[in-house]
């Protein structure tokens, strides 16, 4: 029985080496074939791969080594070195890329920190009015993740790429709904509504840049290597602008929240009345003082957003998918967002970071009111924010040598570090031990703010070995995962504003009730322990390894270089 029919025989050996003297053509085996690159086209490749798959996590290792072993008995030549060059990222684009992403940060942060309590004590809208602009808003940008990713799989290659256009367009609007989401308007009837509507179009317009960008790690280089060294430094500078958001936040808005009653010592016999006494007057007026302040913090932080871009723009070149033949087409969103959660690395991936985001998201949201009402640190908040994001941009570059030195999944138990520091902070407020835990928990967020990105690009090469004919799923799967983190988010931060509405939460009041005090400790204590212990139990079962990392690359290198030899036949062949 022959094992290469005819048609497959002049397919694959079809840029071979001439015949050997006597008229006989040697004929390869399959991986050595397909590791020189001297296949037709690259769909060759699941024909010899079916069982089991090429590069999936834990099964498909022996398909990859064989193909090693084939490569290197036929003396495949090594990467020339202008090809090597073409998949490094210099110093420079990987700044400017990192840049980019950090205005998204600025004003997440800035809203992640301040928004709740602005809505509470300057707005004064009622805590169930506050939770519902925060879950909406937040489930607005959720909704928009998967539409945004079908569109923008479905836009055309263009001169700037397919991916910055949707940047551009989108970042003047953003401005605009920012600064108006931090506006007081004149009347008050209508106030939730307006901050509803002005929330809803900024977490809308943050996706619409964020689903492209982040999708970009993809298109900047093929080299697993290069692209995690991009990712660390998007890290790193996306922490700094969330430092920088907060910091330039705090530091200007800090006077609507500080009232000279609400620091004194209270008298003995405490009274119901003084703790019904506001802190300061409705800011009715849109020229108070409270309004002005963070009218300014939104002027500042909006500018930082056109500042990014145009760096971005200028720095940052996007290359096309190298890996997906010409003839390919994108894959169906619906069909592409079905395999996307079929896809077992990527369903645990996000079910892991999806409960710990939710508890960061919490500890963030609810820190300020914590620091105000539950532990007498009204004075300090501004620096113990400081402390938390001065630590968390510090260790990047240490959670990136541990998860390259020890692996992605030992590097995820250092977001377990700052839950026995915020239990302490709970049941003992000081202001030594606060910003201790300011510290650790600062370490904590930095990690969990860079293994997700630096995972999900190893989730989407295990799935583009599986489905190498299609393309244009990157942005699937990065929107989809940002929709679950948000809505799960959103959810969580509705439930915890609900909560204080419940327990009795009074705005602008100088001190809250004994109820309130005690859901603020659970959500900053209780509540996050709980998600960060589940999100990591189910990380566990995460199965790309280090080791199936490197056999992903190396099958993606031989779907490359067949890819390359195909071009190049195809031009000797146009030219004869």
């Amino acid at each position: 029985m022959q094992p290469w029919p005819e048609a497959g025989r002049g397919l694959l050996t079809r840029g071979m080496p001439s015949p050997e003297p006597g008229g006989q053509r040697s004929v390869p085996s399959a991986p050595q074939a397909l590791c020189e690159g001297g296949g037709r086209t690259p769909s060759a490749v699941p024909r010899f791969a079916s069982a089991p798959r090429p590069g999936h996590a834990g099964a498909g290792r022996g398909w990859s080594v064989r193909c090693a072993m084939a490569g290197v008995a036929k003396g495949t030549p090594e990467r020339p070195v202008e090809q090597e060059e073409d998949y490094r990222l210099s110093v420079c684009s990987k700044i400017c890329y990192a840049i980019g992403g950090a205005p998204n940060q600025v004003a997440g942060s800035a809203a992640a920190f301040f928004l709740q309590i602005y809505l509470l004590d300057i707005a004064h809208i009622t805590p169930f009015h506050a939770s519902l602009v925060l879950f909406i808003g937040k489930a607005s940008g959720a909704v928009t993740d998967p539409v945004a990713g079908f569109f923008i799989s479905k836009s055309r290659w263009t001169k700037i790429g397919r991916l910055m256009p949707w940047m551009l367009a989108c970042t003047p609007f953003t401005v605009m709904s920012y600064f108006f989401m931090w506006y007081l308007p004149p009347f008050v009837s209508g106030r939730v509504v307006w901050y509803l509507t002005f929330y809803c179009l900024f977490q809308a317009l943050t996706t619409l840049f964020q689903v492209p960008y982040s999708a970009l790690t993809m298109f900047l280089s093929t080299d697993q290597k290069e692209r995690d060294s991009a990712t660390a430094y998007r890290m790193t500078m996306e922490v700094l602008g969330t430092l920088i958001g907060a910091a330039v936040q705090g530091q200007i808005v800090a006077s609507a929240h500080v009232s000279h009653h609400c620091t004194v010592n209270p008298p003995v016999n405490t009274t119901d009345s003084w703790h019904d006494t506001p802190s300061f007057p409705d800011p009715s007026d849109p020229l108070s003082h409270q309004a002005k302040v963070y009218l300014i913090a939104a002027g500042v932080i909006g500018s930082v957003y056109l500042l990014g871009i145009i760096i971005l723009f200028l720095g940052v070149k996007e290359k096309d998918d190298p890996y997906a033949l010409n003839s390919d087409r994108a894959i169906p969103f619906c069909k592409g967002l079905g395999l996307t959660m079929k896809h077992g690395p990527y369903v645990k991936l996000t079910a892991s970071f999806l409960l710990i985001s939710t508890a960061v998201q919490l500890e963030q949201s609810n820190f300020v009111l914590f620091c105000t009402h539950a532990a007498d640190l009204r004075n300090h908040f501004q620096y113990l924010v400081v402390t938390i994001l001065v630590s968390a941009a510090m260790s990047i570059p240490f959670w990136q040598k541990i998860l390259q030195r020890f692996g992605k999944k030992c590097a995820a138990c250092g977001i377990s570090w700052m839950i026995p520091f915020a239990v302490m902070l709970v049941t003992i407020p000081n202001l030594i031990l606060a910003y201790f835990v300011a510290f650790v928990s600062g370490l904590s967020i930095a990690a969990s703010l860079l293994l997700p990105w630096s995972m999900l690009p190893d989730v989407v090469d295990n799935f583009r070995l599986q489905n190498p004919h299609g393309k244009g799923y990157e942005t699937i799967f990065y929107s989809s995962y940002v929709f679950f983190t948000k809505m799960s988010a959103g959810i969580g931060l509705g439930i915890s504003a609900a909560g204080l509405e419940f327990t009795g939460y009074k705005p602008g009041t100088c001190r809250q009730s004994n109820d309130v005090i005690l859901t603020l400790k659970i959500l900053i204590g209780a509540v996050p322990a709980i998600l960060i212990l589940v999100g990591l139990f189910i990380l566990l079962f995460y199965p790309i390894t280090e080791e199936s990392r490197r056999e992903t690359k190396l099958a993606l290198e031989v779907l490359r270089r067949s890819h390359q030899s195909t071009e190049n036949l195809d031009k000797e062949d146009t030219s004869v």
